[in-house]
C-alpha cells in the first residue's frame, strides 16, 4: 500500500468538514461567573472539539466578575475591546494587570483570578482554553484553597 493508499483508508480520521460558527450564534449555555457573560463558540458541545475551548466573555462597565479558576486548563485571553483589568493573588498581595485592545493575558492552570471593568464601555475578550469545555470553578476569594489533582 502506498502512502496515498494509507491516507485514503483512514479517511475518517482526517477528512472531516470545517465548522463555521457565526458570531450571532454563540451559545450562553456554559458555566457562568457573576459579573460576566461567557459565550461559547468552539467546544465539545458545539463542534465536537476534544482539545480546545474557545469563546468570548463580556464584562459590563463598572463591573467585577467573581473570583474563579479554570481547573487544569491553560487559558489564553485576547482583549478585543475595552480596558479590562485581570486580578490575581501573589502571596498576600493583590496584583492588577491593566489591559487594552490588542493585549494578551495567559492564565496558568488552577490560578484564582477575576476580571474587572472599571471603564465606561463594555469589555470584550476572546478566550481559548486547552480543554474542550469551559471549565469554571467559582471561588469565595482569590486566596481560597484550590484542590489540585494528585500527581
Amino acid at each position: 500500500m502506498t502512502q496515498h493508499d494509507d491516507r485514503v483508508a483512514g479517511t475518517e480520521h482526517w477528512h472531516r468538514p470545517l465548522r463555521h460558527i457565526r458570531g450571532a450564534d454563540l451559545s450562553g449555555d456554559t458555566t457562568q461567573t457573576s459579573g460576566m457573560r461567557r459565550l461559547e463558540a468552539v467546544s465539545g458541545k458545539t463542534v465536537g472539539s476534544t482539545k480546545v475551548w474557545m469563546g468570548e466573555t463580556h464584562v459590563g462597565p463598572g463591573t467585577n466578575s467573581g473570583d474563579h479558576h479554570h481547573g487544569e486548563a491553560e487559558t489564553a485571553i485576547y482583549v478585543k475591546s475595552g480596558n479590562p483589568v485581570f486580578v490575581f493573588a501573589d502571596g498576600d498581595q493583590e496584583v492588577r494587570l491593566e489591559t487594552g485592545p490588542g493585549d494578551y493575558i495567559f492564565v496558568p492552570p488552577y490560578v484564582p483570578h477575576r476580571e474587572e471593568n472599571p471603564g465606561d464601555e463594555p469589555a470584550v475578550v476572546i478566550i481559548a482554553r486547552s480543554s474542550q469545555e469551559g471549565v469554571v470553578v467559582n471561588l469565595p476569594s482569590l486566596w481560597a484553597p484550590v484542590e489540585l489533582p494528585l500527581p
